[in-house]
C-alpha cells in the first residue's frame, strides 16, 4: 500500500472511531439524502452528521469508489420508480436511530445490526412494504402480523410517504432495538 492509499485508510478508520458509524453507514445516511453532487453531499455530511470539512471530503471521496447500496436501481424502475423516495425517507429516520447495515437484495433492501430488524421495498407497483421482526408485539391496524418461520414477524404496507410516521418509526424503532 503506497503512501497516499495509507492515509486516507488511516482517515476513513479514524472517522468511524469518531462518528462510531462505519463508512458503509455514513455513505447511506449521506445517499438518503438524495443529494447527488459532491459538494452538495460534502455539506450535507458537515451539517447533518457533525463533520468536519476534511472528514465530510474523505468520506464523499470515498463514496465514489464505492457501489450505492442504500437503493438499488433495479428495484425503483418504471412503474415502481416513485416509490423510492419512501426508501429515502425510510433509511434517513431510522438513520437517526443509530448505526445498522444495509444489504441490497433483489428485490427489497434488507437492515440489520445483530441480526435482521426490517426488510423495505416495494410490494407491487402501487404498494411499498416494511417488514419487521418484532417479538412480543400483537399486531392490529396497520401492523400486520405474518405466518411463524418467516423473514418477518410482522408487515406494513404504504403507498405514499405521508405514511412514514411516529407509528411506523415507533415499530421499527423497536425492532431496531431488539435487533441489537
Amino acid at each position: 500500500m503506497d503512501a497516499v492509499a495509507k492515509a486516507v485508510a488511516t482517515q476513513l478508520a479514524n472517522i468511524e472511531k469518531r462518528t462510531g458509524r462505519s463508512i458503509s453507514e455514513l455513505s447511506t445516511l449521506v445517499r438518503a439524502s438524495g443529494l447527488t453532487k459532491f459538494g452538495e453531499m460534502r455539506e450535507f455530511a458537515k451539517t447533518s452528521l457533525g463533520m468536519g470539512h476534511g472528514d465530510a471530503n474523505a468520506l464523499v471521496k470515498a463514496m465514489e469508489s464505492a457501489p450505492a447500496e442504500a437503493a438499488p436501481d433495479d428495484i425503483y424502475v418504471g412503474a415502481k420508480a416513485h416509490m423510492k423516495p419512501i426508501h429515502e425517507l425510510l433509511l434517513a429516520e431510522i438513520g437517526k436511530f443509530g448505526p445498522f447495515e444495509v444489504a441490497a437484495k433483489k428485490g427489497y433492501v434488507s437492515l440489520r445490526r445483530k441480526k435482521q430488524f426490517a426488510m423495505i421495498g416495494p410490494a407491487t407497483n402501487t404498494r411499498f412494504e416494511v417488514g419487521l421482526n418484532l417479538k412480543g408485539v400483537a399486531g392490529g391496524g396497520r401492523l400486520e402480523e405474518m405466518p411463524p418461520k418467516g423473514m418477518c414477524s410482522h408487515k406494513v404496507k404504504l403507498t405514499g410517504v405521508a405514511e412514514v410516521d411516529g407509528e411506523l418509526l415507533g415499530w421499527i424503532r423497536e425492532a431496531f432495538e431488539q435487533a441489537g
